[in-house]
């Protein structure tokens, strides 16, 4: 009998020589190149790899193992009001959350209707920051509401506060700044280093590239803008009297995971690598903190039951891919806000990737598989590439200003538009022959006196990286 306990015996190894013949048999006529496809900024997918033996993550400080809470599960709260707000927090803490990020928006259109200390500790009340972090998404208000942050920390040292002070990231997607941008920055790392005195475990700054894709643009790109941000954000913070290793490790890096699950797990995988040879090359050695959030762009409004897909898709690559933090979108977004249903279904998608399939209990899965290594090269190779670009031209201010950016997302959107009618589930794959109406809430917008972000002298302006939705051109609602 032959023994069927050894690899070798009835499936001998096969070559690549050997695999590219049987393809052969199978194409005929038709080219082998024929296979092969490319990113929207040109990086080429292949058919075929072979295993890489040295992996990406020996060159990287990979996220903390643990086993058991692997990742920072971390909720959106964005209702007008600021006590349903409260209510949301609460239940995410008490349904598995392990913290939540607060969008502020005074006029109440697109977050929590908040104008003061006082709104703001309406919002937190019962929340015990010193076990559930809170992070902020306060845009030009930045400044502002990470006094009202701390206000409501009470000065203790063992907060966790996440400032996420982010100044770039609002100029490029308003296209303008209520005063120089150069001043918002300056505003910014003064107050962090403030706040950071009395908030030790603080982090301060939020360099995201999450504009840039949801405007439509490249994971390289995306990348590149992050770690230019991170660059820019950490030579404001040096000026202003902090060390280069505490403004580094005061910063979150912000990236977004897509659908393309694969996609998402390379990006960032090659964002620790871009961010290893970033802080090296400023002579410091600091670990990367992410934090991953669900695509806007992704999702659709025809159909949103299929946006529970794509929710866990961006989830899991986004814990593979080695998140410390995973934010996920609820799949009635594209439509309002969401009820609690939705949001129990955000994180509960969360809690069966980390408690059910038990997504986070090996350390970087994607080590040596040659696509997801091939794919992590490309990427950090790339966005390094245009992160020099940025700074030949002048820093990321310059190169926003000048219309540089912009151009780079439009690159990417004619070539995504040339490629033809995406495939997208519910929309032009598969469409619903009927429409199943889901809920969502639409309350009225309550706005609220907030303290002007305007700086003394002129505006910035640069051309707006104004987000997209993939799916919107095709839907029939």
């Amino acid at each position: 009998m032959a023994d069927r306990t050894s690899p070798d015996t009835d499936f001998p190894p096969a070559s690549e020589a050997d695999w590219r013949a049987l393809v052969a048999k199978t194409l005929g006529e038709k080219p082998y190149e024929g296979l092969v496809s490319s990113t929207v900024e040109g990086l080429r997918i292949s058919p075929l790899y072979a295993p890489v033996e040295k992996p990406a993550s020996a060159a990287f400080q990979y996220r903390p193992f643990d086993a058991e809470r692997p990742w920072d599960l971390r909720t959106l709260i964005r209702h007008t009001d600021p006590a349903r707000a409260n209510a949301e927090i609460l239940r995410d803490l008490e349904g598995g959350a392990a913290s939540v990020v607060l969008r502020l928006d005074p006029s109440g259109a697109a977050g929590v209707a908040v104008g003061s200390a006082d709104d703001f500790a309406r919002a937190l009340g019962g929340v015990v920051l010193e076990l559930a972090p809170v992070a902020l998404d306060a845009g030009f208000l930045g400044v502002r509401a990470a006094d009202w942050l701390g206000a409501a920390a009470k000065a203790s040292p063992g907060a966790k506060l996440r400032f996420h002070m982010d100044p770039l990231s609002a100029f490029a997607e308003s296209g303008a700044s209520p005063g120089p941008i150069e001043s918002h920055l300056v505003s910014a790392a003064t107050a962090g280093i403030r706040l950071a005195d009395t908030y030790p475990q603080a982090t301060l700054f939020l360099a995201s590239g999450r504009v840039v894709h949801e405007a439509g643009g490249g994971e390289a790109a995306e990348l590149a803008f992050a770690i230019a941000s991170a660059l820019a954000y950490a030579k404001a913070l040096v000026r202003a009297g902090q060390s280069t290793a505490n403004a580094f490790g005061g910063m979150t890096l912000g990236l977004s995971a897509d659908v393309e699950y694969f996609t998402t797990i390379a990006k960032l995988r090659a964002a620790r690598l871009l961010w290893t040879r970033l802080t090296t090359a400023c002579g410091v050695e600091v670990g990367a903190t992410v934090e991953a959030r669900s695509s806007g762009r992704m999702l659709a409004a025809q159909d949103p039951w299929t946006n529970m897909l794509r929710l866990t898709a961006a989830g899991f690559g986004a814990a593979v891919g080695g998140a410390d933090a995973v934010v996920l979108g609820c799949f009635t977004d594209a439509l309002g806000l969401p009820t609690e249903f939705a949001r129990r279904q955000s994180r509960n998608t969360q809690l069966v990737l980390m408690e059910e399939a038990h997504v986070g209990r090996v350390a970087d899965p994607a080590a040596g598989a040659g696509y997801l290594e091939s794919l992590t090269d490309q990427l950090a190779r790339a966005a390094w590439a245009e992160f020099q670009a940025i700074e030949a031209a002048g820093g990321l201010i310059a190169a926003l200003s000048a219309g540089r950016v912009a151009a780079t997302v439009e690159s990417a959107r004619l070539v995504r538009a040339a490629a033809g009618d995406p495939r997208i589930v519910g929309v032009t794959a598969f469409p619903p022959a009927a429409s199943a109406a889901v809920e969502v809430e639409r309350p009225q917008a309550r706005p609220v006196q907030a303290p002007s972000p305007d700086l003394p002298g002129p505006d910035s302006k640069c051309p707006p990286l104004a987000a997209v939705r993939i799916a919107q051109s095709y839907e029939v609602l």
